[in-house]
C-alpha cells in the first residue's frame, strides 16, 4: 500500500482546508493579543508561540497538494494572515514569512523538495536581496555575506538568501547572456547561519528581524534557485510574486483591530468638558466612518486585484498590464492606508492612545514600521509606472514577470 503525502498529512491531523486553517488562526488571535507585550519585549517569537502558529497550518498553507499541502489560494492565505494580525502583527508577519516553504518548493527539483522539506510545515525565512557573494566551486557554491532584516530566521528550519554569483573572483554572467552578473537564491540550514542581535526597532518588534551572516558555507547547486524558473507544476503559486501577495494581510488585520478598538472606546466614553457621549459626537462619528470607508475600499482593492490575477493565471492566460499592476499597487496602498487610518484613530482617541498599555501605541509603531518594507516603497510605484509605459521595471518580481 502506497502512502501519499496527502494521506500522511491527514494522519497527523494537520488542517488541510482553507476553512480549517482560517478557523484556527481566528481562534489563536485572542491568545496572540494577550501575549503581544511579551512578544514585543522578547524581540522575537517565543518558542511556544511558534508552535501555536505551526498548529494553525499557516506555515504549510501555500504548499502544493502533491507535497501534502493544502495549496490555499493567495486570497485564502491573505485571510489567514489578516486573522493572525488581528491578534498580533509580529506573529502574523512571521507566520507569513515562514510560509515561504510552499512557494520555494515550486522552484526546486522534486528530489530536492523531498530532501529538504520532509514536512510542509517546516519554516523557511531569509532575505531575498542579493547581498551575498557566491563563489562557484565544483558541485555548487561557497556562500558568504551579511543580510539585513531576516524576519523569523531565529526559529526557521531553512534560511534562503540572495547573492551574486562569481567565478574565480570575477562576476559570473548567465550563459544565455540574459544577465551580465547572475544572482540566485541559496538554501542553507539554520544551524549554519550566525545571527547578529541588532533588532531594536520602532515597531514589529517581535519579528526578530535581525541581521545574519553566512561564511564560506558550501551550497550544492541543486539547493539554489531563482524565482524566474519554476520547476514544479505551473500554477498561480509558481509565479515570482506569489510569496509576496499575502503579506499585506498584516496591514489589513492590524487596521481592522484598530477600528474595532476605537469603536469599542467610542461607545463607552463621555466628553468631560461637554458631557456629550462620544457616540453622539459629530467629530467621532465622521472620523470613524471615514476610516471605515478607507479600510473597506483598501481591502476590496487587495482582494479584487488578487482574485482577478488568480483567475487569469489559473486559466493559463496572460494577465493584461492593468491586471498585473493592480496587485502590487493594492499591496502598497494597503500598507500606506493602514498607517494613515491607524494614525487618525490614534489622534481620535487622544490621550487614551499614548500609554504603552494601549494597543494603539503598538499598532501605530507596527504600521509605521511595515511601511518601510520593500513592497510599500516607491520602487513599486516606479516599477509599475515603467511597466505600464512599456519600460523596464526595476522591481519586476512584484509584477510577477520573468523578462
Amino acid at each position: 500500500m502506497t502512502t501519499t503525502p496527502e494521506a500522511t498529512a491527514a494522519h497527523r491531523g494537520e488542517p488541510d482546508t482553507a476553512a480549517e486553517i482560517l478557523a484556527r488562526a481566528r481562534a489563536l488571535a485572542p491568545v496572540l493579543r494577550e501575549r503581544a507585550d511579551e512578544i514585543e519585549r522578547n524581540r522575537k517569537l517565543p518558542a511556544d508561540v511558534v508552535e501555536l502558529l505551526r498548529g494553525t497550518g499557516v506555515f504549510r498553507m501555500g504548499s502544493a497538494r502533491e507535497w501534502g499541502g493544502p495549496e490555499l489560494t493567495s486570497m485564502d492565505q491573505t485571510r489567514v494572515v489578516e486573522a493572525l494580525a488581528y491578534g498580533d502583527a509580529s506573529a502574523a508577519w512571521c507566520g507569513a514569512i515562514g510560509s515561504l516553504t510552499g512557494p520555494i518548493a515550486e522552484f526546486l527539483d522534486a528530489d530536492v523538495v523531498k530532501e529538504v522539506f520532509p514536512r510542509q510545515d517546516m519554516i523557511t525565512a531569509g532575505v531575498l536581496v542579493p547581498a551575498g557573494h557566491a563563489e562557484r566551486v565544483p558541485g555548487g557554491f561557497l556562500l558568504t555575506g551579511r543580510w539585513s532584516f531576516g524576519s523569523g530566521v531565529d526559529h526557521s528550519d531553512w534560511v534562503t538568501s540572495g547573492a551574486f554569483v562569481f567565478q574565480d573572483g570575477e562576476p559570473y554572467a548567465s550563459p544565455d547572456g540574459s544577465n551580465p552578473h547572475e544572482s540566485r537564491q541559496f538554501l542553507v540550514p539554520r544551524e549554519q547561519v550566525e545571527l547578529i542581535d541588532n533588532w531594536h526597532t520602532t515597531g514589529l518588534c517581535g519579528t526578530g528581524s535581525c541581521d545574519y551572516t553566512i561564511t564560506d558555507v558550501f551550497v550544492p547547486e541543486n539547493r539554489t534557485y531563482t524565482f524566474y524558473e519554476p520547476r514544479g507544476r505551473l500554477s498561480p503559486l509558481s509565479t515570482p510574486d506569489a510569496f509576496m501577495r499575502m503579506l499585506c494581510g498584516v496591514a489589513l488585520g492590524v487596521t481592522r483591530a484598530a477600528l474595532d478598538h476605537a469603536r469599542e472606546i467610542a461607545t463607552t466614553r463621555i466628553d468631560r468638558m461637554t458631557g456629550t457621549a462620544w457616540s453622539d459626537s459629530f467629530r467621532v462619528q465622521v472620523a470613524l466612518a471615514e476610516c471605515e470607508a478607507a479600510f473597506h475600499a483598501t481591502r476590496s482593492g487587495v482582494y479584487g486585484g488578487m482574485t482577478r490575477l488568480w483567475e487569469v493565471l489559473e486559466a493559463g492566460g496572460e494577465p493584461t498590464p492593468e491586471e498585473r499592476a493592480a496587485s502590487p499597487l493594492s499591496w502598497l496602498h494597503a500598507y500606506r492606508s493602514a498607517r494613515s487610518i491607524v494614525n487618525r484613530l490614534y489622534d481620535l482617541l487622544q490621550t487614551w492612545s499614548i500609554n504603552k498599555s494601549s494597543p494603539m501605541d503598538r499598532w501605530l509603531r507596527d504600521t509605521t514600521t511595515m511601511c518601510q518594507n520593500l513592497p510599500a516603497q516607491d520602487v513599486v510605484l516606479e516599477s509599475v509606472g515603467a511597466y505600464l509605459l512599456g519600460g523596464t521595471p526595476k522591481f519586476r518580481i512584484s509584477l510577477g514577470i520573468t523578462t
